[in-house]
């Protein structure tokens, strides 16, 4: 049966309830876990490990902060007080993170049992401080009922019964203001024990009945077992030895029939401290004997839990261990991947770059060639035109010089005539030809139209030969210009003798060899 019932909680725990909202489902959830962690408290801390990795998953933080909470509690049960502390401190931070005042504070009380067991009087008292502030802070009057009980039967336990009664007082004034008559039966039990101590019996013995009586109104039976056991133990200190050990008795049935070994041995106990006292000694024996055996299953049933859920833990913390290097090793290979499509996308874009630049310089360069193109079209163009115009305009020089020359032999004739009255006439009209022969316009403007055609010939001459007269830079140029000794002398208006003797005396100052003439000098320059 327990086995089925274990069975049925796990299926609850795992697979949620349909038709049930998501936080009705989780409530649901952990309230099975927290039963099953009674029966069963390693099954329940993988269910709860399960459904904390499940609201992690789902970025429910408060979800996963209720799952650490319970594993902290199964955790402070088994007596792993290191990894229950470190529960409580995860729940608390997210509670915290999202707000959740009262599951804060429930955690903090948490936390402050845990330093009590450890003996850590000072920290149990700030953890459950922190709680009581949390708790007025939102006013939840069964909260601070509570946490005023936690403080009270700390103080009990320090033997600073004053202090304890006063904050019993208090909390069981909060809960009788809820009509929380549950946390009232608790409380009732705190005072019992408080005046138990005190040898105040008639007072422990009204709170034990009065908390008994509302344990049994909310049918919780393994809570009650305690109080039979203080109604005989207080009896027994009376000497009221037969009415204490039917209680005693009680309590021992009760603790068989819930399974309960610790009640079970705290019975047997105290019915055989009341069979002493009654001189029956053999069945005193048989009770303590009874109580060490249930003991001894109680300690061996612990280190069985101990051991089962030492593995537990040691497989959870392998399992994550293992997910955590395969997250590593995922985000490795994700990081080798962005950075190999980073790369990728770099060199893509570099390529494009680069070609993108390669056509813009192919482009320039196009440009820069149709333009010298252009600008070498336009100036072959030009220098073509003026070389017809240097060629004209040298024809017209000809022609204009050889009739010019013919006017002048025709009127020098006339001049030698016997007709005295035109002679005088006639000589300024050949002067005025001569000047207009010889007349440096025309040259002026030969020299223009030339240096344009020929700019380099005349570079290179001005560079090399800077003592050459303007006779000689007209005789080289005419040279340039492939042009024959009767058309040079007409331009230059002299003689073919007169031309030979300037070619010679340009030949010497030019150092040209001997064999060499002019125009092989003039186009090798």
């Amino acid at each position: 049966m327990k086995r089925f019932f274990r069975l049925i909680v796990l299926c609850l725990l795992i697979f949620p309830m349909a038709g049930i909202a998501g936080q009705d489902s989780l409530q649901l959830r952990l309230q099975a876990a927290e039963k099953l962690s009674q029966q069963s408290p390693d099954a329940a801390f993988l269910a709860l490990r399960k459904m904390h990795d499940q609201a992690v998953s789902n970025n429910d933080e408060v979800s996963a902060g209720k799952c650490l909470q319970q594993m902290g509690q199964i955790c402070f049960t088994l007596g792993h007080y290191a990894k229950s502390l470190e529960y409580y401190q995860q729940a608390a931070t997210l509670f915290s993170a999202n707000r959740q005042k009262a599951a804060e504070a429930a955690t903090l009380n948490d936390m402050g049992l845990l330093y009590y067991r450890n003996i850590n009087k000072k920290a149990a008292k700030n953890e459950h401080d922190k709680a009581l502030r949390l708790y007025q802070q939102i006013n939840d009057r069964a909260g601070i009922a509570e946490t005023y009980g936690y403080i009270g039967h700390h103080y009990e336990k320090q033997q600073q019964y004053d202090s304890a009664l006063y904050f019993q007082q208090l909390a069981l004034k909060q809960y009788q203001g809820v009509h929380d008559t549950f946390g009232m039966a608790g409380i009732y039990e705190h005072l019992g024990t408080i005046h138990e101590d005190l040898e105040k019996y008639d007072t422990a013995l009204y709170y034990f009945r009065n908390a008994l009586q509302l344990y049994e109104l909310h049918h919780e039976r393994m809570a009650g077992i305690e109080i039979i056991n203080n109604i005989g133990d207080v009896l027994r200190k009376t000497g009221n030895y037969k009415q204490s050990m039917p209680y005693s008795k009680e309590a021992l049935a009760i603790a068989q029939q819930t399974n309960n070994k610790y009640q079970e041995a705290a019975a047997c106990k105290d019915i055989a401290k009341t069979f002493n006292l009654l001189g029956h000694n053999d069945s005193a024996y048989h009770y303590m004997e009874w109580s060490r055996k249930c003991l001894a299953e109680i300690y061996s049933a612990q280190n069985n839990q101990q051991m089962s859920f030492l593995q537990i833990i040691y497989d959870t913390n392998k399992k994550n261990d293992e997910i955590i290097q395969l997250e590593n090793s995922h985000q490795i290979n994700r990081i080798i991947y962005t950075a190999v499509v980073i790369v990728v996308v770099l060199l893509v874009i570099l390529c494009l770059l680069t070609i993108s630049r390669q056509k813009l310089k192919i482009s320039q360069a196009q440009a820069v060639s149709e333009r010298n193109a252009e600008i070498n079209r336009v100036q072959k163009d030009q220098l073509e035109l003026k070389s017809k115009q240097l060629a004209t305009h040298t024809l017209d020089v000809i022609q204009r010089n050889q009739f010019l020359d013919e006017l002048r032999n025709t009127l020098s004739l006339m001049v030698q005539e016997e007709k005295r009255d035109q002679k005088k006439q006639l000589q300024q009209l050949v002067l005025k030809i001569n000047q207009n022969v010889n007349h440096e316009k025309q040259w002026k403007e030969f020299t223009g139209i030339f240096e344009q055609v020929h700019q380099v010939f005349f570079d290179k001459l001005n560079e090399r030969y800077s003592d050459l007269t303007t006779n000689d830079i007209k005789l080289l140029a005419l040279h340039k210009m492939n042009m024959d000794s009767k058309d040079m002398a007409t331009i230059l208006g002299i003689s073919p003798d007169s031309l030979r003797v300037a070619r010679y005396r340009l030949r010497k100052k030019l150092n040209i060899p001997e064999g060499d003439t002019l125009n092989t000098f003039v186009h090798g320059l």
